[in-house]
């Protein structure tokens, strides 16, 4: 429970990045603000006008956190509406509160977005490639990005003042760690010889046709932007890499390596400076007759690698102290250092193996090299190209003609595929739930699909199969079997009944069981974590009433295959806090304010919208 409260609190602050990253940095999905004076607006907040184009793409980034899940596409186009409402809604509130981000705090914000590094660094020219492929200025995107941070303080100041108390801890784990007393029996399904009339057969026909249709299927033809195809195309000259190389130099070399062993004489033992010095030059003394390694057992203070020589293996830079570590890189093999002073005290270093640094020559890495320099010279008019790509196929909605002619590329096709599963490149989710958007099934080009980070298509239908109902008598023995199967349900939902009443009568668990010969299954302490007893009834237990005046709770739940449990609740043992429980109080009070924080920012941000301006339009049908 607590780690389900942490990944709660951990997504706090998720739909406040998502403006950041998914609005104005998808390849081709920014922000719309300029409104057709022609155009109905769809919504509205206050002043701020959302048309046809904001809702599309407003519902084609949300989807994307549902991809692969059967969601009604008319319940996601609401709650991505909704979404848009709510974030235009704080954004004027803060803005009406008159909020700031410093400049400092939006450059380091900004700097930190992998979308502008190369190489783990933040690059100016990667920075400005990007936003030139969305019609930005740096001015305008530094503004965004302040109005988000604006956003995200206003959310802080609720979800970082909230907080749990003692009781509601106490609480918490009294629920969370109550035990109960239960005991339950399974009536399996009996499959029943009685077998369905010509009518009954009919009418459950009519009445479940949507179960029993074939599968929606469409082809799809496509257009392939690879920045991999791309840079294949880029020619480079031999200087061009020489001079890449040189300058890429540090990828292609291995960094040196040094395994080092030390004698320590550790401070903060009652000894002086001057004494610990001393004792150091004697070692160092002692090193001409001896051994490094049998000093070091001898006499160093660090006892852990005393009885390995003094071994530390592996120096990594950064890891010890300066002194320690500039004394260590100084070294030559098998080298010992003068006393080296630290926070620790004093150190003769050794070095006892040593792997200088390599650098691989250019003839050997040449290939990789000639593969890095046209990607990096293709990814220029990579995102150049993205940028026409839809600016033509929105000009061509009914073809791929145009957008295979710009590219220079051949329009490729598909065989049919579901919206579940397809060959070839119909096997990516994306491409699946753009073939079958109420977009492309009008006839209309797809807007761009990203496939990873370095390949882009736009698709059209070029057949679509709807989902049909099959013949009564293709499936007859089927539904035969599915009411066979129902009544034999029925029949057990029935006995279940029965017993339960039983039960409640005052009959004896133990007593109906040994009647239906059945066995029963008693857990003297069951807690919510138990993976022995079926999810279901675990659930059920914990749902269940108290027993009252010492008479059991008896309740009945349906397993996953039809059948029927029969439960008997006797007793409820109210949970404490456990030594470990304890332990992680300080986490539990964290993460329990961090929850209600964001429940409360939550009816914070809807009685904003209820008290805003909001007005909506949706046409009868939305896109």
């Amino acid at each position: 429970m607590l780690t389900k409260i942490r990944e709660k609190s951990q997504g706090a602050f998720s739909w406040v990045l998502l403006l950041i990253i998914v609005v104005p940095f998808t390849l081709w999905g920014i922000e719309n603000y300029i409104g057709g004076a022609s155009e109905k607006a769809i919504a509205s907040v206050g002043h701020k006008e959302f048309f046809q184009d904001d809702v599309n793409r407003a519902y084609q980034q949300y989807a994307q956190n549902f991809a692969g899940m059967n969601i009604d596409e008319d319940i996601l186009k609401k709650q991505a509406l909704d979404k848009l409402i709510k974030d235009e809604v704080l954004l004027q509130t803060v803005e009406a509160q008159r909020l700031a981000a410093t400049d400092a705090d939006t450059k380091t914000f900004i700097e930190s977005l992998d979308y502008f590094k190369v190489n783990g660094k933040f690059d100016k020219k990667q920075y400005q490639t990007l936003l030139a492929s969305q019609h930005l200025s740096s001015a305008e995107f530094v503004q965004r990005i302040k109005k988000t941070q604006m956003m995200a303080q206003f959310q802080r100041g609720i979800v970082e003042s909230s907080f749990a108390t003692p009781y509601d801890i106490a609480h918490f784990f009294k629920i969370e760690n109550q035990q109960r007393e239960m005991a339950y029996i399974t009536l399996p399904v009996t499959p029943t010889h009685e077998q369905p009339s010509a009518e009954e057969i009919n009418a459950y026909y009519k009445q479940h046709q949507n179960q029993y249709q074939t599968k929606e299927k469409v082809a799809i033809e496509y257009v392939t932007l690879s920045l991999e195809q791309l840079a294949k195309e880029i020619s480079v000259t031999e200087s061009q890499l020489k001079s890449f190389y040189e300058a890429q130099k540090e990828t292609f070399s291995s960094k040196e390596q040094r395994k080092i062993s030390h004698i320590l004489f550790a401070s903060g033992a009652g000894l002086d400076d001057k004494t610990l010095l001393a004792k150091a030059v004697a070692a160092a003394e002692s090193l001409k007759s001896k051994s490094f390694e049998a000093v070091a057992a001898e006499v160093s203070d660090d006892k852990a690698s005393a009885s390995k020589g003094g071994d530390l293996g592996l120096l990594e830079a950064g890891v010890m102290e300066k002194p320690f570590e500039t004394a260590a890189l100084a070294l030559k093999l098998n080298e010992v250092s003068k006393p080296v002073k630290s926070s620790f005290g004093y150190h003769l270093i050794k070095v006892t193996d040593l792997v200088e640094k390599q650098v691989k020559p250019f003839e050997v890495v040449k290939e990789a090299l000639t593969k890095a320099y046209q990607r990096k010279e293709a990814e220029t008019n990579f995102y150049a190209l993205i940028d026409k790509l839809t600016e033509v196929s929105y000009q061509n909605p009914d073809s791929l003609a145009a957008v295979s002619e710009t590219l220079g590329v051949s329009v490729e096709k598909t065989a049919d595929f579901t919206r579940d599963e397809g060959q070839g490149i119909a096997q990516e989710k994306s491409v699946r739930s753009a073939a079958f958007s109420e977009e492309v099934l009008k006839g209309n080009n797809s807007e761009p699909v990203e496939l990873g980070s370095d390949k882009v298509v736009i698709l059209r239908m070029l057949k679509h199969h709807p989902a049909a109902t099959r013949e009564l008598k293709e499936i007859q023995p089927e539904i035969v079997a599915a009411l066979v199967m129902e009544k034999s349900q029925q029949n057990v939902i029935k006995l279940a009944a029965t017993l339960k009443k039983q039960l409640q009568a005052g009959k004896t668990l133990a007593a109906v069981a040994s009647e239906q010969g059945l066995k029963v299954n008693a857990i003297a302490q069951l807690n919510r974590n138990n993976t022995t007893v079926p999810a279901q009834i675990t659930q059920a237990v914990f749902k269940a009433a108290k027993p009252v005046a010492e008479k059991a709770t008896i309740l009945t739940v349906a397993m996953p295959k039809g059948e029927q449990a029969v439960i008997s609740v006797n007793k409820v043992i109210d949970g404490v806090m456990s030594d470990s429980d304890k332990k992680q109080q300080d986490l539990a009070v964290k993460n329990m304010g961090n929850a209600f924080g964001e429940a409360l920012f939550s009816a914070v941000l809807n009685s904003l919208q209820a008290d805003a301006d909001v007005r909506v339009s949706l046409p009868s049908k939305q896109p």
